[in-house]
C-alpha cells in the first residue's frame, strides 16, 4: 500500500520540480517582454510582507494562477454569504497583484455597497463600508501610491455612499467619521495644519531633534518601551498619555503630542497636511469631519497623480462635493462628545468657490440656459442662506450679482423683500395658522442652534422670525381674530419648550437667555399645560 503511494507521489513531485525548474529559466526572458511590451506596470512594489515577496519570488508567473483560484473562492463565498473569510480573500489578492488596482476597487466598492447593505444593523454596515476603505487606504495604496483609480474610487465612497441619503445608515456613517477624525485631531476645532506641516514625519526625523538618550529615558520610564507602545497609547484616546505630561514640560509635551498627531494622521488615514492647505486655500475652510471634506481630499490627489493632471471624474466629484459643503458640509454636536444626535449645517466659507466653478461650468457650455438658469438659483440660495447665518455683508453681495444679472426684475428690487419672500413665499397672504408656525419654526430652530453653540446662527434666525412677525402684523393691523400673541410670550414658550424636551440642550440655551428668564419662561409653559389638562379633563 505505501510502495502503491510512492509510485502516485513520485511522478507529482517530478513533475512539480520540472515545472519550477523550467520557470525559473524563463523567468528572465519573460521579465524582459513585460517591461518591453509594457504589459503591467513595471514600478517595483515596496514594502511587501516577506512572506509575499517570497511568493512573488517563487511562483513567478504562476502567481496569476493562485489569484485566478482566490478570486472564483471569493465569489463562492460571498455566493455562501461567507463574508468574514471574504475579507481575508480580499487581503491575499491585494498582496499577491498589489498592482491590480482595477480589481482592488471592485473588491473595495463590492464591501462597501453590496456586501453592505445585506446587514440590517447600522454598525454592520458601517463595519463593511468602512472594510472597503481600508482595503484601498491601508493595503492598495501602500503598494500604489502614485495610482489615481485608487483615490478615485475612495473619494466615491465618501461622497457616494457616505455623503448621499440613499443608504438608510448614511447618519450612523457621518457620525462615524466625524467621531473617529475628531479623536485623531484631538478636538473639535481640527489640528493646527500648518504646525503640523513643519512637524517631524517620521521617529527617525524626531529622533534627530532629541539625540539626547536622557530623553528617550524618561519615555521608557513613563511606561513605554518601544515607538510602537507609544505610538498605541496615544491613538487610543488620541491625547497624550498622563505619565508623560508628568516627566515633561509643557513646551516639550505639546512637540510630542503634535509629532504623534502628525505620523498618526499620515501613516495612518494618509491626510497630509499640505494637502489639507492647500485645499482650504482654494475652497475656503472645509470641516475636516465630514464626508463631502474627504471626497474633495481623494478627488483632489487623483488629479494630482492622474495623466496631464486631469481627470474628469475626480473635477465632478470636487463641483459637487463643494455644493453639497456649503449647503451641510459643517458638522455640529451638542456636547463635546460626539453622538448621533448632531446637526449638519452649510459651510458658508466655500461659497465663493461653489460659485466659481458654476461660473466655469456655465463658460464650458457656451452659457447654456440650463447652467444659466442652475447658476442663477444657486445664487439665490446662496443669498438666503448667507443671510439666515449671519453673513450679511455676504448676503448683499450676492443679492447685487443678482440685480447685475436680472436688471429691472422685480424680485430683485428690494433686498429686505426678496429675502422674506424666499423664505415665506408670500407671507402677506398666508393665513394665521401658517404664520403663526412659520415664526414658531424659526424661533425653535433659533433654540436648537443656541444648544449646539452656534450662536450667530440663532440669532440671525430669531433675527428673521422678528422679521415675519412684524411684516405679517403690519399686513393684519387692527384685525382682532388674525392678531398673533406678542412676539415676546411667542419666544419664551418656544424656548421653555425646548429646553422641557431637549435636557441635552437645555445648559446652553439656559445660560444664553439667562437663569431668570429660563425659570419664568418654564413655569409660565408649565402653567398653561396643566390648565390645557384641566380643561381636556373637564371636556372628557
Amino acid at each position: 500500500m505505501k510502495f502503491h503511494h510512492f509510485k502516485v507521489w513520485f511522478p507529482a513531485l517530478a513533475v512539480i520540480i520540472v515545472l519550477l525548474s523550467a520557470n525559473l529559466l524563463v523567468q528572465d526572458r519573460m521579465d524582459a517582454i513585460v517591461k518591453r511590451d509594457k504589459l503591467v506596470d513595471e514600478g517595483s512594489v515596496q514594502g511587501l510582507p516577506p512572506m509575499v515577496a517570497f511568493t512573488t519570488v517563487a511562483l513567478g508567473g504562476f502567481r496569476g494562477l493562485l489569484a485566478d483560484m482566490l478570486w472564483l473562492r471569493a465569489g463562492r463565498l460571498q455566493e455562501q454569504g461567507k463574508y468574514f473569510e471574504l475579507v481575508q480573500i480580499a487581503s491575499w489578492l491585494t498582496k499577491l497583484q498589489p498592482k491590480f488596482t482595477s480589481a482592488i476597487s471592485y473588491l473595495a466598492w463590492n464591501m462597501a455597497y453590496n456586501i453592505s447593505v445585506t446587514f440590517r444593523s447600522q454598525e454592520d454596515r458601517w463595519r463593511w463600508v468602512n472594510r472597503g476603505i481600508e482595503l484601498i487606504r491601508d493595503e492598495a495604496l501602500a503598494y500604489n501610491p502614485n495610482d489615481p483609480l485608487l483615490y478615485q474610487q475612495l473619494g466615491w465612497i465618501y461622497q457616494h455612499k457616505m455623503g448621499n441619503f440613499l443608504d438608510d445608515a448614511q447618519r450612523y456613517y457621518k457620525f462615524q467619521i466625524a467621531a473617529e477624525m475628531q479623536k485623531a485631531y484631538g478636538g473639535l476645532s481640527g489640528p493646527d495644519w500648518n504646525a503640523l506641516l513643519k512637524a517631524p514625519k517620521s521617529f527617525i526625523e524626531y529622533e534627530k531633534l532629541h539625540p539626547d538618550k536622557a530623553y528617550w529615558e524618561k519615555i521608557r520610564k513613563a511606561g513605554f518601551k518601544d515607538n510602537d507602545t507609544l505610538n498605541k497609547a496615544f491613538r487610543e484616546t488620541g491625547l497624550l498619555p498622563e505619565s508623560l505630561r508628568e516627566v515633561f514640560n509643557a513646551a516639550e509635551c505639546e512637540e510630542l503630542e503634535l509629532f504623534l498627531r502628525n505620523i498618526w494622521l499620515r501613516d495612518h488615514y494618509r491626510i497630509r497636511p499640505e494637502i489639507v492647505l492647500q485645499i482650504n486655500k482654494e475652497y475656503g475652510d472645509l470641516d475636516w469631519r465630514t464626508s463631502e471634506a474627504f471626497a474633495i481630499y481623494w478627488a483632489t490627489l487623483g488629479i494630482m497623480y492622474s495623466p496631464k493632471k486631469k481627470s474628469i471624474e475626480c473635477d465632478r466629484m470636487i463641483t459637487q462635493s463643494l455644493k453639497e459643503c456649503f449647503l451641510g458640509g459643517r458638522i455640529l454636536f451638542a456636547t463635546p462628545k460626539p453622538s448621533i444626535d448632531f446637526l449638519l449645517v452649510p459651510n458658508l466659507d466655500t461659497v465663493d468657490a461653489v460659485k466659481r466653478t458654476y461660473d466655469e461650468a456655465y463658460e464650458r457650455n457656451h452659457k447654456s440656459i440650463s447652467f444659466e438658469s442652475a447658476r442663477e438659483n444657486f445664487i439665490i440660495d446662496a443669498c438666503v442662506t448667507l443671510y439666515a447665518y449671519g453673513r450679511y455683508g455676504k448676503s448683499r453681495e450676492y443679492f447685487r450679482i443678482l440685480r447685475k444679472m436680472r436688471p429691472g426684475h422685480p424680485k430683485y428690487m428690494n433686498y429686505e423683500m426678496f429675502i422674506l419672500a424666499a423664505w415665506t413665499d408670500d407671507i402677506t397672504t398666508g393665513n394665521y395658522r401658517q404664520i403663526q408656525e412659520l415664526v414658531n419654526g424659526m424661533i425653535f430652530t433659533s433654540c436648537i442652534y443656541i444648544g449646539y453653540g452656534d450662536e450667530t446662527a440663532a440669532e440671525s434666525h430669531l433675527k428673521m422670525a422678528q422679521l415675519a412677525y412684524n411684516t405679517y402684523a403690519a399686513s393684519n393691523k387692527g384685525i382682532d381674530r388674525v392678531k398673533l400673541p406678542p412676539f415676546s410670550a411667542m419666544k419664551n414658550e418656544i424656548t421653555a419648550k425646548v429646553i422641557q424636551n431637549f435636557p441635552q440642550l437645555a445648559p446652553k440655551i439656559r445660560a444664553y437667555v439667562g437663569e431668570t428668564v429660563a425659570a419664568k419662561a418654564l413655569k409660565d409653559l408649565e402653567a398653561k399645560q396643566a390648565a390645557e389638562r384641566a380643561k381636556s379633563k373637564e371636556q372628557r
